[in-house]
């Protein structure tokens, strides 16, 4: 019998190591046999990956899409010119209009199946209102075990949530065996910590920093874990950027609590010196930290050593309309609107990881697949449908070219805004072609399906990440 496609000739990158002799066999969008191409069926299709390296299909567990961002449609155009094959991205209820928690999930799922190119999950961010809780257990059932919420932005309208709200949506997630992402800042007092610089005068994009001090991750960092350990609810620290908070997550792991992070390229490569060249473009929550400081080498070191389970983008991406008032005041508008925070970062995520990781700091390339694959998939369950290249796996893979070399431009990219903080960084590498569910996505820069291809992504249990020294 014949299968539809072979993948031959590339180092393919499996959970059990990188194997230069394994070819791929794939029928009905599955991954149905790995071996040698010699003892595999004839093929219908033959890819040929020689001088290619196969990894997993990679994924963006952190990606905020919507209206006033990318959208469902030109966020996954963008991100599948990227390398990428599935995003878990951000999602909210309609609150001025009642929306239940199931019924914003009915809805952005049949935008997502009419809109999207690639397969694409959602995280709820829950508001501080007590009423959408009620809908979480409906909503896992429904495909989404995975809620948000924020310690701090304080002046956002019920973005902000008390202790109170974490402990009561942290108890009703863990009965249903959801997860509980927390975005671990002191909104007290980091909106003490920006009135009093406002009221300085000190509203330079460089005064944006110092209102976020390392210590009130760390601060917020332990008390969800507190509260997750009281009410037996995973945890997962979205956007790590310190050591400090790093320190503490270990502290949790160690004890042998489910205590989970990830950390983002902003946070590894970049630094608060940012906020002189880009200004208020560099305003990110939590902030870049210190040139001089701690953070980056912690970060790198919590990744080799597995305490930083997953690597994600954070993508958010804004007009520059609307973040250039910060050149005047950091914090507010002439209208006291709050500046955004983010930053594009979607397309640049895979090669960052492979060129900073994988060729400049010599991390293998297990530990690339497992922090933009296995690892993401596993934590917001949908392992191993998705996340590692074996049999019974969707047919999702990325097949990277490692000798391209080349400088990172907007000019390149397919987002809505029209800037990137690692405009002419040097980068290792280039996606070469991908595949989704068996299906050719993107082929030498050109992309081979259109908007409706992909669809919306139901998930299951979290599970424990991959752990432990990556070499």
């Amino acid at each position: 019998m014949n299968v539809e496609t072979i993948v031959r000739g590339g180092r393919v990158v499996t959970p059990a190591g990188v194997d230069d002799t394994l070819a791929i066999a794939i029928g009905g969008g599955k991954i149905v046999a790995l071996g040698s191409e010699a003892v595999l069926p004839r093929a219908d299709r033959v890819i040929d990956a020689s001088g290619k390296i196969v990894f997993p299909g990679a994924i963006d567990c952190h990606v905020h899409l919507g209206a006033e961002y990318d959208d469902w449609r030109g966020g996954p155009i963008a991100a599948a010119h990227a390398g990428l094959t599935t995003l878990v991205a951000f999602a909210l209820v309609d609150d001025a209009k009642q929306e239940t928690l199931p019924q914003a999930i009915h809805r952005q799922s049949e935008e997502i199946d009419s809109q999207s190119v690639l397969d694409v999950g959602c995280h709820y961010i829950l508001q501080n209102e007590p009423y959408i809780i009620d809908g979480i257990p409906e909503a896992i059932t429904l495909g989404v075990s995975s809620f948000k919420m924020f310690m701090t932005y304080k002046k956002r309208p019920k973005r902000m949530c008390s202790d109170e709200f974490i402990a009561k949506a942290m108890e009703r997630i863990a009965a249903h065996g959801g997860l509980c992402q927390l975005h671990c800042e002191n909104g007290d007092v980091l909106c003490f910590l920006e009135d009093k610089s406002i009221a300085s005068g000190h509203v330079h994009p460089r005064d944006f920093p110092p209102t976020c001090p390392d210590w009130t991750e760390e601060e917020a960092i332990n008390r969800a874990i507190h509260i997750g350990q009281l009410t037996g609810c995973p945890v997962y620290v979205v956007h790590l950027s310190t050591r400090l908070g790093l320190e503490r997550i270990k502290q949790a792991q160690a004890a042998g609590h489910r205590v989970w992070t990830e950390t983002c390229p902003q946070y590894l490569l970049l630094t608060d010196a940012e906020m002189e060249k880009w200004g208020p473009l560099a305003k990110i929550g939590p902030p870049l930290r210190p040139a001089g400081g701690p953070d980056r080498d912690a970060l790198w070191r919590g990744l080799e050593g597995g305490y930083i389970a997953n690597v994600a983008s954070d993508h958010s991406a804004r007009a520059k309309k609307f973040k250039e008032p910060g050149w005047k005041n950091i914090f507010v508008d002439d209208k006291g609107t709050v500046i955004p925070f983010g930053s594009p970062s979607l397309e640049t995520l895979v090669p960052l990881v492979y060129s900073e990781g994988v060729v400049k700091r010599g991390l293998p390339l297990t530990w690339m697949a497992r922090v933009l694959a296995e690892n993401p998939a596993r934590t917001f369950g949908f392992y191993p449908q998705k996340g590692a290249i074996r049999v019974g796996s969707d047919a999702d893979l990325l097949i990277y070219d490692p000798d391209h070399e080349g400088t990172i431009t907007v000019d390149d990219h397919h987002g809505m805004a029209g800037w990137t903080l690692y405009e002419g960084w040097q980068q290792r590498g280039r996606p070469w072609m991908t595949l989704l569910r068996g299906e050719i996505l993107l082929n030498q820069g050109r992309l081979e399906q259109k908007p409706g291809y992909g669809g919306f992504l139901r998930r299951g249990t979290p599970q424990p990440p991959v752990a432990g020294p990556v070499r």
